[in-house]
């Protein structure tokens, strides 16, 4: 008799592969919480109801779930999971792929604090079993309601949070704290300074007023670069191409339904120029919805001197993989490894934001 495998993982691995391929949140959300609803069972009582028929009695469990865990209690890959596998994407290109593995962390990632879909252990577990040696929490900003943005107070109460977490992942890793912190009207940024001091890396992206005419636009994004607690420059344009992905089943997920939208209009080489002399990074997003910076920009901010942060902007664990996107763009745009700040160690990365404030 094929000895069991287990099935919570199992239910766990098909929702990753799914986020990670992009597919509809409605599935990614069965298996989670399917997962979910089936941790806190004792192991006995998980056999007899698989072999007698009765998981799906359970909230959140429905027949193809069961029919999931049916089969990894019986010693057998599961169907749906062996097709996932069997039908994962081609490879990247030898640049994309040195690249990918010169990475050694994301610099923006969110979970269920603000508007992800999954806890922050379950956000760094992931980014473990992808050979992450650190995850950067950048949760958003007060103003970004539809997010659920951290107050002050909240923040405060996540950084206390991450530190007891922290304690309890394996050796070798670490979440770093930080924040997605709104660059608003003026140009300043939406959260306390005395806070934004005490994080590890600060990204400020652009979330309202996105249609504000190049003048005005240009200044808001000058002042927030030349801002010290600003680290890296997210999503720069804007811009969206494509509809939301799967997998953002956070309570603030309307923030990203947004289907297209196209870029702001600034002065780029004067926004690039700026971020070499500040020594801020601009991100790579990797979101497929984003694709941000387009490629022109990106060849531009290179020529420009600038550095570069190649993020996945992660709202659920399946998409902490989505990487390989922004290092095929960042890649054909002929961005070396050395002018990316996440293939540091934690100890550079952190070092380097500190000095610059």
């Amino acid at each position: 008799m094929a000895r069991a495998r287990d099935p919570i993982a199992d239910l766990r691995r098909i929702a990753f592969l799914l986020e990670r391929a992009n597919e509809a949140t409605y599935r990614v959300r069965a298996f989670r919480s399917a997962a979910k609803a089936l941790a806190g069972l004792p192991a006995a009582e998980l056999t007899e109801r698989a072999g007698n028929g009765t998981l799906t009695e359970l909230a959140g469990v429905g027949d193809v779930t069961a029919r999931c865990v049916a089969e990894s209690l019986a010693g057998e890959e599961p169907v749906y999971l062996r097709r996932l596998v069997a039908t994962e994407g081609s490879d990247l290109d030898a640049e994309a792929t040195a690249l990918r593995a010169a990475l050694r962390g994301d610099c923006h990632t969110h979970s269920d604090w603000s508007d992800g879909g999954s806890p922050i252990e379950e956000m760094a577990l992931a980014a473990v079993e992808l050979g992450h040696e650190y995850l950067v929490l950048t949760d958003h900003s007060p103003r970004l309601t539809v997010a659920r943005g951290l107050t002050a107070e909240r923040l405060r109460r996540q950084l206390d949070h991450v530190a007891q977490v922290n304690a309890a992942l394996p050796e070798g890793f670490r979440i770093l704290t930080g924040i997605e912190v709104d660059i608003l009207a003026d140009g300043s940024l939406d959260q306390d300074e005395d806070l934004l001091a005490r994080l590890d890396v600060v990204v400020g992206s652009v979330h309202s007023g996105l249609k504000d005419e190049r003048s005005k636009m240009t200044r808001r994004m000058l002042k927030a670069v030349a801002n010290p607690h600003l680290d890296i420059l997210g999503h720069v344009t804007g811009r969206m191409v494509s509809s939301r992905p799967a997998g953002v089943t956070g309570p603030g997920d309307r923030g990203h339904r947004a289907r297209t939208r196209a870029e702001s209009d600034f002065d780029a080489d004067a926004v690039f120029a700026a971020c070499a002399e500040h020594d801020t990074a601009v991100e790579i997003n990797s979101r497929p919805e984003r694709q941000d910076p387009p490629k022109r920009l990106i060849r531009r901010a290179l020529e420009a001197g600038c550095r570069f942060a190649i993020d996945t902007d992660a709202h659920a664990p399946g998409q902490l993989d989505w990487q390989r996107f922004g290092c095929e763009r960042a890649a054909l745009c002929g961005v070396p490894a050395d002018r990316v700040v996440n293939t540091w160690s934690a100890e550079q990365l952190v070092a380097w934001t500190h000095d610059r404030t």
